[in-house]
């Protein structure tokens, strides 16, 4: 009788260990897919920011290269004039020269 009662305790202790040990696997593995849903939603806010940002500083890009062609195109305007008058003064002096 001593020994179908230590056995059975045996076998009762050891259903418990394993109960308790697929309990512990399923909760780490529920602990991992937290985990990586965290990871998951982090970094689509981390993509989204970050394709804001370089929409945003291409945006300014193209302001600040629309503007420097601008500022470009009138001072070789200006440079075109200044070399225009010159090219005339040159001519004319030459002219007078001539006759």
């Amino acid at each position: 009788m001593q020994t179908k009662f230590s056995l059975k305790l045996s076998l009762m202790i050891a259903a418990a260990l394993m109960a308790l040990t697929a309990y512990s696997y399923g909760q780490a593995g529920t602990d991992v897919k937290k985990a990586a849903d965290d990871t998951g939603k982090a970094t689509d806010t981390a993509a989204k920011k970050t394709g804001h940002a370089t929409k945003t500083a291409a945006k300014d890009t193209g302001k600040a290269t629309e503007t420097a062609a601008k500022d470009t195109g009138k001072g070789v305007a200006k440079g075109t004039k200044a070399v225009g008058k010159g090219v005339k003064k040159g001519a004319e002096k030459t002219e007078d020269v001539a006759k």
